[in-house]
């Protein structure tokens, strides 16, 4: 990822970040072999998508339902986002 131009998040290993000029960034999430790409800039994920299959073998499940056990829900309208572990608490209770 840093050869891609992210940083390393100094709060969490997973996260990289990279910022562009235009105070646009790309967020991407990274853990073992599940990633969550987020970004404003949708030519650049595409971009960036594009670069990083040409290293490993990946599949675009298209845009976020659910990471690492959280539901992801959004309207994008009202610009809101929601995460949810309610699978995953009743799964463990």
């Amino acid at each position: 990822m840093i050869q891609q131009g992210f940083k390393k998040s100094t709060s969490d290993h997973c996260i990289f970040v990279q910022k562009f000029f235009d105070t646009n960034f790309i967020f991407l999430l990274l853990y073992v072999n599940d990633m969550l790409i987020v970004g404003q800039n949708l030519s650049r994920i595409n971009s960036l998508k594009k670069e990083l299959s040409k290293s490993f073998a990946m599949k675009d499940l298209g845009p976020a339902r659910q990471i690492l056990g959280m539901h992801i829900s959004r309207d994008r309208e009202a610009k809101k986002l929601w995460l949810s572990q309610e699978k995953y608490n009743e799964k463990v209770l």
